[in-house]
């Protein structure tokens, strides 16, 4: 990782190059991609050692405004590398080390297994702390606004492994990084990272926040139904250290060169914020993907070739548009062929929607007849079935993705066709289920003996 002076000056020494098949081909890749898959947005950075080769924005914010290299947006969870330097940099100050203890430095930092007290600075950072999904829920636990609401949240939780026993992705790792620099520094991690880690290398117009309501308008995106664009508010959530940076394309540019020295550790996948792999041509791959619901985000450095890429994309984590972007890029960059990217789900969608008709006729149906019944209504409590599935698909889209923590309005974001059709399969039932009941009493009183045929 290069010093702050010497990202510096490298950023100051980035020019943009003059050979003109590198922007013409990333263009081509954004709008094939852009008009095929439906993304109103998406902003661009490509770069080659201190050169930038192109810097763009594409399309339109939620609010209509075009999308330009100097457009805020939201990079997710490529933000943990940024977490990462931040606490690298109090490293080289002599101030943290990467070994010891958390609580060294955070005693603020407890939770209801002892175990908790051995983990590192560096396992936060590598994913290998023990924290678990499985057993703290960030995204569906008690709503937190600050860094030490979120480290404080972690009390009465569990390690799902020793520290350092075995690897699970889980944001709440940075959280506590990023809560650690601000004890060390003495300042808001948001501050913390603009003068250390931004300002040098040239970022003039990122930064970071705390909650999801804080996005502004140009940062926000869109979930896609029927093949068309839905822009929606992004789902409560908390963010910081985790997810919280907001960037352009511009400073992307700068961040990549910057980090282009980046090696791969030398085990594991992962580490310091950064995910590390090969390319499908076989070449070292280091990088990085983010998701919200409704945007998504990707770096990536080729240190074979020394480019680096970044992709921010405003529609949610169901598309992968950001990543699928980047990794065409990829494919140009290296001179392979890539597939035209897919569509959105258009047929499974509308077969979703139209499932909704007769399942809501066949609730009125149902209603209408339920004074003819004459079968005890207590045979009708399967008709609850759907409504306790609505309560917990939470519970069994976060069993699907592996036990990762998913709140309910997540859900509604990821599937929203589902949903819809869900809701209506469930408030049918429970329609027909009132009216069954209802029968069942007025029967029992006798009140209905005229009607019966």
């Amino acid at each position: 990782m290069l010093s702050s002076l010497l990202s510096a000056l490298i950023v100051s020494a980035a020019v943009v190059t003059p050979v003109p098949e590198v922007p013409a081909a990333v263009d081509a890749v954004v709008r094939q991609h852009q008009e095929n898959a439906v993304v109103p947005g998406v902003a661009v950075a490509v770069t080659r050692g201190s050169s930038v080769l192109r810097i763009a924005g594409y399309g339109r914010t939620p609010t209509g405004e075009a999308v330009s290299d100097r457009t805020s947006m939201a990079v997710a969870s490529v933000s943990k590398s940024m977490t990462a330097r931040a606490v690298t940099k109090l490293v080289e100050s002599g101030r943290v080390r990467l070994d010891e203890p958390v609580v060294a430095h955070l005693p603020e930092f407890t939770m209801a297994d002892p175990r908790a007290a051995a983990i590192t600075v560096r396992q936060l950072l590598d994913q290998t702390s023990g924290m678990s999904d499985t057993t703290f829920g960030s995204y569906s636990g008690p709503e937190v606004r600050t860094l030490r609401e979120a480290v404080a949240a972690m009390r009465d939780s569990v390690l799902a492994a020793a520290p350092g026993a075995e690897w699970e992705y889980h944001n709440p790792n940075f959280q506590v990084a990023a809560r650690l620099v601000e004890v060390v520094s003495g300042m808001p991690f948001s501050d913390y990272l603009s003068r250390n880690v931004f300002e040098p290398v040239g970022m003039k117009d990122s930064r970071s926040i705390n909650t999801a309501d804080e996005l502004p308008q140009s940062a926000r995106g869109h979930v896609k139904v029927l093949g068309l664009p839905v822009a929606l508010p992004e789902p409560p959530a908390f963010g910081n250290g985790s997810g919280g940076v907001l960037s352009t394309a511009r400073d992307m540019a700068s961040w990549l060169i910057a980090e282009r020295e980046r090696t791969p550790a030398a085990s594991g996948s992962y580490a310091l914020g950064w995910f590390f792999g090969t390319t499908k041509s076989g070449q070292p791959l280091v990088h990085h993907g983010g998701d919200l619901m409704t945007s998504t985000a990707y770096q990536a450095i080729l240190p074979a070739s020394g480019h680096g890429i970044a992709v921010m994309a405003n529609t949610g984590t169901q598309y992968r548009d950001a990543q699928e972007i980047g990794e065409q890029l990829i494919a140009v960059l290296e001179g392979r062929q890539t597939a035209p990217p897919n569509g959105p789900p258009v047929l499974s969608d509308a077969v979703l929607l139209l499932l909704a008709v007769p399942i809501a006729a066949l609730a009125v149906r149902g209603v209408i007849r339920a004074r003819e019944r004459r079968r005890s209504w207590l045979w009708s409590f399967p008709l609850l079935l759907p409504l306790l599935l609505v309560a917990l698909v939470h519970r069994v889209v976060g069993f699907l993705y592996g036990g990762r923590d998913v709140a309910w309005l997540q859900v509604v974001y990821l599937y929203p066709t589902f949903m819809i059709t869900l809701v209506v399969t469930a408030s049918g039932c429970v329609a027909v289920l009132g009216a069954r009941l209802v029968a069942a009493v007025r029967r029992a009183r006798g009140e209905d003996a005229p009607h019966r045929h």
